[in-house]
């Protein structure tokens, strides 16, 4: 069986980069998303160990001296980092994986992972995006605005990408990611017919 396909997703907060993500793992099979830990606080209706792994910051700092992480970043104050052994393991095993990072998370593993594909998503307009931010109903105003600002430094690495996806009806952007993670399945360079071509070609 050949390894897997590492594909990182970024996008500024608000571009609705989590729930494009949620649909292609529903709807996709052999894939799967990359838990990051975080010393953020837990949010409601998020799960320890399925949406993140939820770690103190001692934790955190033990694990990153530990040299435990592909990739790790400060992001508005909190720590996030991806489990290397975690994404090694699941590749080797034939499976895809997405990480969901930053542009400083994914400039980083780009430089582990050459064979990585990263896919970029952006909110159709400014006004967009602090609709999502404030319909979420979750964080003050003082961080809604923070995040915006933050945004368009964020959405100026799009270049940086492989794929620009831009969310602006949800059902384009998820065929849109679809067709991106099938295309690289059909390459040839990607592994995962041999039985086959030995057969054909024998």
């Amino acid at each position: 069986m050949g390894k897997g396909t590492l594909f990182i997703i970024s996008a500024p907060s608000g571009a609705g980069k989590t729930s494009l993500v949620s649909e292609i793992l529903a709807r996709m099979d052999n894939i799967q998303a990359s838990v990051s830990h975080t010393t953020r606080a837990c949010r409601p209706g998020e799960e320890d160990g399925v949406n993140y792994h939820f770690v103190s910051q001692e934790q955190f700092v033990r694990m990153e001296e530990g040299n435990a992480f592909l990739e790790h970043a400060e992001v508005f104050g909190n720590f996030y980092g991806t489990s290397e052994q975690w994404v090694q393991d699941t590749l080797n095993s034939g499976t895809d994986v997405i990480l969901e990072i930053d542009w400083q998370g994914a400039e980083q593993v780009r430089h582990k992972f050459a064979q990585s594909k990263s896919i970029f998503i952006l909110p159709p307009n400014k006004q967009a995006l602090r609709e999502r931010l404030n319909g979420r109903g979750q964080d003050e105003m003082q961080v809604i605005e923070q995040r915006i600002a933050a945004a368009t430094e964020e959405m100026s690495h799009y270049i940086e990408a492989d794929y620009l996806v831009v969310n602006d009806d949800f059902d384009v952007a998820r065929h849109e990611l679809e067709a991106i993670i099938t295309a690289q399945r059909c390459k040839t360079s990607v592994h995962g017919h041999e039985k086959l071509l030995l057969d054909l070609l024998s």
